[in-house]
């Protein structure tokens, strides 16, 4: 393990979030950069962390790695955040199938590139389309506006991910609306809504989402 990951190492085991937090931010200007933060939560996440699963997704997003991915392949924005936050529940749902066998950017890589024919598929379509073939996002937003136990998992998120995504999916306010009640950017609350979104995925696991939300769970990583 490089030595400037031992400290997020250590605060996984611990379970520090805020320690962890630093930890990430720390290690990530070290020698290996934010590649080696990424690859150990990974593989922390796909051991079983919930904690490196919520840091794993918030360090992809943040640090712009998925961003730059489907930008290279789509260029309107709306498209490009839609996909994006389709990515991000789709890394949180199959991480457990993540072996290390690659680089986690890699693996995320081609979990972008299924995202992106979906994406395209649906825009596509010459007939109309079954109504339960929409994106990871866009079925993860519904199942929390109408599932009992969908709210159960929400109820267990952080806060700063809880209150955005109970007043977006529940609420049906708009992006707008729950940034001022919030009093958050709309971009933070956009993110904060697609990172939240992912995280109930992950603790539903495929009993409730199902093989066609997880897309990637037999994807591989082998280098």
């Amino acid at each position: 393990m490089p030595q400037q990951t031992a400290p997020l190492d250590e605060a996984l085991d611990s379970g520090d979030a805020h320690a962890a937090r630093r930890a990430v931010s720390g290690a990530a200007g070290g020698t290996g950069g934010p590649d080696d933060v990424l690859d150990l939560l990974a593989a922390r996440a796909a051991a079983g962390s919930s904690l490196a699963t919520e840091l794993l997704v918030e360090q992809l997003d943040e640090s712009g790695v998925v961003r730059r991915f489907v930008r290279g392949a789509l260029l309107g924005e709306s498209a490009v955040d839609d996909v994006c936050q389709d990515v991000l529940i789709s890394v949180a749902t199959s991480i457990r199938s993540f072996t290390g066998g690659s680089k986690v950017t890699t693996w995320v890589h081609r979990i972008v590139r299924n995202r992106v024919v979906d994406h395209l598929r649906r825009q596509r379509a010459t007939t109309a389309l079954p109504d339960d073939d929409v994106g990871p996002g866009e079925r993860m937003s519904s199942l929390i506006a109408t599932r009992a136990t969908v709210r159960d998992a929400l109820a267990a998120l952080p806060a700063r991910y809880r209150e955005p995504v109970t007043l977006r999916d529940i609420e049906g306010l708009p992006y707008g609306e729950v940034a001022a009640r919030l009093d958050r950017s709309v971009g933070t609350v956009k993110s904060q809504v697609s990172r939240g979104r992912a995280l109930v995925a992950a603790l539903l696991g495929d009993s409730m989402l199902g093989d066609s939300m997880l897309g990637d769970s037999t994807l591989g990583d082998a280098g």
